[in-house]
C-alpha cells in the first residue's frame, strides 16, 4: 500500500462514480429506511428493496456496487493502456512484480476485512474465510492487465466473448459429476463443486457457494476488460468529442443490458454465480452510469456537486477497509450522539445516518484536500 500526492489531474467521473459506488456501502443504504420511519411514504420501501441483494436469481440496484467497482478498475486501466511484451525481460519483471504484489496485498487485505468487525481473526486456517470481495477485484485486475500488456484489442475482445460464452455452455451443458447439466441452484451448481472440493477455509456464512468463490472469478474479468473499453473511448474523448464519446458510451451500456435481460430467459441473471447474463447486464449499467458521471463531472461543470462521491472515490480502497475496521458508528454517536438525541424520535434515524456519513467525509475531505490518495 503507498501513500501518493500525484500531480497530474484525475479523472473526476471515474472518482466521482466509485465514490458513488462506495457511498451505499459506507452507510448511505440505511437513507431510505430511514425516510420510510420519518415521513411514512411506502414508496420509499421500494427504494430500500434496493439496497439489499437479490436471494437468488435476479438483480438489484445493490447487485451492481460489486461488478461496477471491477468495471472502473478496468476503466483506469485503459485510460493509459501500454503494451510491454516487447520490452526486454528485465525490463518487464518489473511490471509483473508489481502486479503480483497489488494482487497478493488486495487477496490478504480482503481475509482482514473478512474478519473484521471486531471479531478477529481466527486462529485456525480452517476457520479463516480466504474468498473476499478484495481478492476478485485483484484477481479480476490482474488478469486484465495481463491481457493488456501482452495482446492487442481484438484479442482482448475475443477472450471476453470466449469467457461469456464458455462460462454459459459449463454451466447450463456440461453435467456436474454426480449431477446433471443446467443445474443451477445453489447445491447443485459447478461453483458448488468447485467450492466443496477446491476453495479452502470457509465459505461466506458456510454457504453451499461462496458468492466470491473460486469459478465466479472468470466472468468477472470481462467486466475489467468492458471496462478497458470504455477506458480507451475516453481517452480518445479529444479526437471523437466529448459529448460523442458520452453518447456511444451510453447507447453500448443500452445495448450491452438488453442482451443480458434477453439471455435472462435461458441463462437467468445471477449475482452469486455470477451468470454470463448478470455480466452484461451489469456492464450495461456500469457504462450507462459512467457515461451520465462523465458527462455531468467532466464535460459540464459538475465537479462542485459531485465532490462529496470524488473524495470517496479517491481513497476508496482505504475507506472500504476501514468499514470493517473502524467503528464509525460508535464514533459518530460519541461526536454527535446528543444532537441525535435532542431532536424528535422520527427524525432519530435519519439524523444518525447522517452524523455517520459525515464523520467519514470529514476524514476524507481532510486527505483529499492534502492530495493524500492511497493505494494498492
Amino acid at each position: 500500500m503507498t501513500v501518493t500526492k500525484p500531480t497530474k489531474q484525475r479523472l473526476a467521473s471515474l472518482d466521482a462514480l466509485r465514490g458513488m459506488d462506495m457511498f451505499w456501502i459506507l452507510g448511505g443504504q440505511a437513507i431510505f429506511a430511514a425516510l420510510f420511519i420519518l415521513t411514512g411514504w411506502t414508496g420509499w420501501q421500494a427504494f430500500t428493496a434496493q439496497t439489499v441483494h437479490s436471494v437468488w436469481h435476479g438483480f438489484t440496484f445493490y447487485d451492481l456496487i460489486f461488478p461496477l467497482f471491477i468495471f472502473l478498475s478496468g476503466v483506469a486501466m485503459g485510460l493509459s493502456p501500454k503494451r510491454i511484451d516487447h520490452l526486454g525481460w528485465q525490463e518487464r519483471q518489473v511490471y509483473y512484480r508489481k502486479a503480483l504484489k497489488r494482487l497478493m496485498l488486495l487477496c490478504g487485505l480482503g481475509i482482514l476485512y473478512n474478519h473484521g468487525w471486531g471479531t478477529g481473526m481466527p486462529m485456525a486456517v480452517d476457520d479463516i474465510r480466504y474468498a473476499s470481495v478484495l481478492s476478485r477485484i485483484a484477481i479480476a485486475w490482474f488478469c486484465c492487465a495481463m491481457l493488456v500488456w501482452h495482446t492487442c484489442l481484438r484479442s482482448q475482445a475475443m477472450t471476453a466473448i470466449g469467457l461469456l460464452l464458455g462460462y454459459w455452455i459449463l454451466l447450463c451443458f456440461v453435467p456436474v459429476p454426480g449431477g446433471v447439466a443446467g443445474d443451477l441452484s445453489a447445491a447443485g451448481s459447478w461453483n458448488a463443486w468447485f467450492d466443496k472440493h477446491f476453495l479452502p477455509g470457509m465459505s461466506y456464512q458456510n454457504r453451499v457457494v461462496d458468492p466470491e468463490g473460486i469459478l465466479s472469478n472468470i466472468p468477472a474479468i470481462i467486466n475489467a476488460i468492458a471496462g478497458v473499453f470504455a477506458g480507451r473511448l475516453i481517452a480518445q474523448a479529444t479526437k471523437v468529442g466529448e459529448w460523442k464519446t458520452a453518447g456511444l458510451l451510453f447507447i453500448l451500456g443500452v445495448i450491452s443490458l438488453s442482451l443480458g435481460w434477453l439471455w435472462d430467459l435461458q441463462f437467468p441473471v445471477n449475482k452469486e454465480l455470477w451468470t454470463s447474463s448478470f455480466v452484461l447486464v451489469t456492464i450495461g449499467w456500469s457504462a450507462i452510469l459512467l457515461a451520465v458521471f462523465y458527462a455531468l463531472v467532466d464535460i459540464l461543470p459538475g465537479q462542485r456537486l459531485a465532490y462529496p462521491f470524488v473524495i470517496i472515490g479517491a481513497n476508496s480502497i482505504i475507506i472500504y477497509l476501514a468499514s470493517s475496521l473502524v467503528d464509525w458508528d460508535y464514533i459518530s454517536q460519541s461526536v454527535f450522539g446528543g444532537l441525535i438525541r435532542a431532536v424528535s424520535e422520527p427524525w432519530q434515524p435519519l439524523l444518525g445516518v447522517i452524523t455517520l456519513l459525515t464523520v467519514q467525509m470529514l476524514v476524507l475531505h481532510w486527505m483529499y484536500r492534502r492530495k493524500i490518495f492511497v493505494s494498492v
